[in-house]
């Protein structure tokens, strides 16, 4: 089992207090804007984000979800809390990295974030 999946499995049954819709809206605006106009600026983050993307996709996959918005907030949820019990916190919207090097050198909860969001605005969710 993939560190995403031990990540998952804990949240995934878990009713949420906020809407699939609404909580992707909010990762975008704490992490997905600048994340991904960043690695739109930088090919070699935008690689990076790509592949933790493929990995999303696989550990929701491995789970028996879809990358629907119900999939992905659920996802992006267990990320969160993973980071927040390890003692990192997710950026306030306007608060994360601004610029391609300060992404590429960003941690993998962030990036793995970014990549929620990358899915989401490519599958029309946001």
């Amino acid at each position: 089992m993939t560190n995403e999946n031990i990540a998952f499995a804990p949240i995934a049954a878990v009713a949420a207090a906020v809407p699939a819709a609404a909580y992707l809206d909010e990762m975008m605006a704490r992490v997905g804007v600048d994340g991904l106009t960043a690695a739109f600026a930088e090919p070699a983050l935008l690689a990076l984000v790509d592949q933790h993307a493929a990995d999303v996709r696989e550990a929701l996959h491995d789970a028996g979800r879809v990358a629907d918005a119900g999939g992905l907030a659920s996802y992006a949820r267990s990320i969160a809390a993973g980071a927040v019990r390890a003692g990192r916190s997710i950026p306030e919207p306007g608060a994360a990295p601004a610029t391609p090097t300060e992404w590429l050198s960003a941690d993998w909860t962030l990036l793995r974030l970014v990549a929620v969001c990358l899915i989401a605005e490519a599958a029309g969710l946001l």
